[in-house]
């Protein structure tokens, strides 16, 4: 209906009464035609509410599952099978680039925080093929590391399972795992509340923005079975239910653009129900 165009120009917008009750709008001719549109559109958002509530409860269970799961702890003393290491004992820790490189239109995709803060690895800003090779001459980021924020946002992690060509920026740590850590495991582990109290007591306390230096990314313990193929599991288990979200999500994101559409043709006349 565009109400915007109507509203009366004041510090705080409205619409009068009497401009209201002259709106014009298209309706079917007969009651029975309305009341079968509202019907089906009712049954639509009844059909989006109860996936967003089942959504909720599984994030909710993902959550309970992952805080149990993930403890290294049990009632205050350690799980049998399970060992407290420092990240730099079982992990290379690198950093990015402390340059801003120059920016192009397109090329190597440059990753930094927001890059793993919004799990968006396409919509990047890029360097050229010359300076990405001059940034990796050392090391690089390689599917099966781990990249955590530590600047503004810090001990966020992005597990990379995608084949990658990508350099990045000061702001992210590269964590390269070695053999008797897995970075599935690690990941899921850094999102733990004993993970995130480490980062926290590692941290620079009065730093604006927030800041964890590389060499106190090492300190950071982590607790983590000791045998690999428990890791794994853990790791599995709960990327499973990351799955089973994401589909329920993707499922959500359908209905409501189905409902979208539905608006569109039904209340418009497009599609009559008669």
């Amino acid at each position: 209906m565009n109400l915007n165009q109507y509203s009366e120009s004041s510090a705080q917008p409205g619409l009068s009464v009497e401009k209201i009750l002259k709106l014009r709008i298209p309706t079917p001719p007969n009651r029975h035609e309305q009341t079968a549109i509202a019907n089906a559109l009712s049954d639509t958002d009844a059909l989006i509410r109860s996936l967003q509530k089942l959504i909720e409860k599984k994030r909710q269970i993902k959550q309970g599952t992952m805080q149990t799961l993930l403890n290294p702890y049990e009632n205050g003393v350690l799980r049998t099978g399970w060992k407290i290491v420092k990240l730099g004992e079982v992990c290379d820790v690198k950093d990015g680039t402390h340059q801003t490189p120059k920016y192009v239109d397109s090329g190597i995709p440059f990753y930094s925080v927001e890059s793993v803060t919004r799990n968006d690895f396409v919509n990047t800003k890029f360097i050229s093929h010359e300076e990405h090779k001059f940034l990796t001459k050392n090391f690089r980021i390689e599917k099966g590391d781990v990249l955590m924020t530590r600047i503004g946002s810090i001990g966020d992690c992005k597990y990379v399972d995608w084949a990658v060509d990508a350099s990045f920026y000061v702001s992210l740590a590269l964590l390269k795992v070695k053999d008797q850590l897995s970075a599935k495991f690690l990941a899921h582990y850094s999102t733990s509340a004993y993970f995130k109290k480490e980062i926290e007591l590692n941290s620079l306390q009065h730093a604006i923005p927030k800041k964890i230096n590389l060499g106190q990314i090492s300190e950071i313990k982590i607790g983590i079975p000791t045998d690999i193929s428990q890791q794994l599991n853990l790791a599995s288990l709960l990327s499973d239910m990351e799955a089973e979200i994401a589909a329920l999500e993707s499922k959500l994101t359908k209905y409501q653009q189905i409902k979208q559409g539905m608006m569109q043709n039904l209340l418009t006349g497009r599609i009559r129900l008669v």
